[in-house]
């Protein structure tokens, strides 16, 4: 459990971090947050993140106290007051206290509070297995309703399909758009291998551009691996020679089958074990030193 919780510029132990009932982030949803990952003491893409954050933050005009360095350096300092090496780190920005009613001008300051624990989001025999899959009912947000590239605390639309994957049984399910075509799953990206070319859909169609996901596309030019992003449908998936998905928490995992039909040959496939290996390599060597 976490020693030390960031809260607006203090840190204080967990049973003390409180917000007010009356935040929007509470009351509303109103607000973003970003996870991030600690491996051997460097946070993984700290500066992505924290661009991200703060592009959905200016999305619904919520201004931020921090400055951008100021932002890393809370980061940093919580890491460092809670003495891991290996973390996930949730960081929030809410709306901050106000009213009952909607007006957002009613909260005059922001709350800002980071929370570094430790996390594993499946456990190890998925990676060497597979996961199992649903196609959810429950459709993906619409960008004319809520942009999807806003990582916002309002996430009962990812919820829904969630509870959609308790009910089946299986650890996660894969979100269509209102047209038909696949997004993402309930909390990871998801990736198709197909004729040793991946594919993945575009932001466009409803996606969050993840940073685990850039990574992968990065990699697979490195690699020398085609990468394709378009938009495609369920049969693409049912046919494909592998599909993996990844995310933060999740980093890179197989998927064994869909709907009841296996995926490929073998799980996990060549590429996505070339992936998972590189992935981690990658992420175990770089990033933003913690403790220097």
């Amino acid at each position: 459990m976490a020693k030390f919780i960031y809260l607006d510029g203090e840190l204080v132990p967990p049973e003390e971090a409180k917000v007010s009932v009356f935040d929007h982030g509470l009351l509303y949803g109103d607000g973003v947050f970003e996870g991030i990952r600690v491996y051997n003491g460097r946070v993984f893409r700290l500066e992505d993140h924290l661009h991200r954050l703060y592009d959905s933050a200016h999305a619904i005009n919520l201004r931020i106290p921090l400055s951008v360095e100021e932002m890393q350096e809370a980061v940093l300092q919580t890491v460092r007051a809670n003495e891991l090496q290996d973390a996930y780190i949730r960081l929030v920005v809410t709306r901050g206290p106000g009213d009952l009613g909607l007006d957002p001008t009613k909260c005059t300051k922001p709350t800002i509070f980071i929370i570094v624990d430790a996390i594993s989001l499946y456990p190890q025999e998925f990676y060497e297995k597979g996961l199992s899959l649903i196609t959810c009912s429950t459709r993906r947000n619409v960008a004319e309703a809520l942009d999807p590239s806003i990582k916002s605390l309002n996430y009962l639309n990812n919820i829904c399909a969630k509870i959609e994957t308790i009910h089946a049984g299986v650890p996660e399910g894969i979100m269509l758009s209102t047209g038909g075509y696949v997004t993402e799953c309930t909390g990871d990206n998801i990736f198709v291998v197909e004729h040793e070319q991946i594919i993945t859909p575009p932001v466009s169609i409803g996606t969050l551009g993840g940073i685990t996901a850039r990574t992968v596309i990065e990699l697979a030019e490195e690699m020398g691996i085609r990468v394709r992003i378009e938009p495609f449908r369920m049969m693409t998936v049912y046919t494909a020679d592998e599909v993996f998905l990844t995310g933060t928490a999740a980093e890179i995992v197989p998927v064994a089958q869909v709907d009841g039909r296996k995926i490929g040959t073998e799980t996990p496939g060549p590429i996505t074990r070339q992936f998972m290996t590189r992935f981690k390599e990658i992420t175990r060597s770089t990033g933003t030193p913690v403790y220097e």
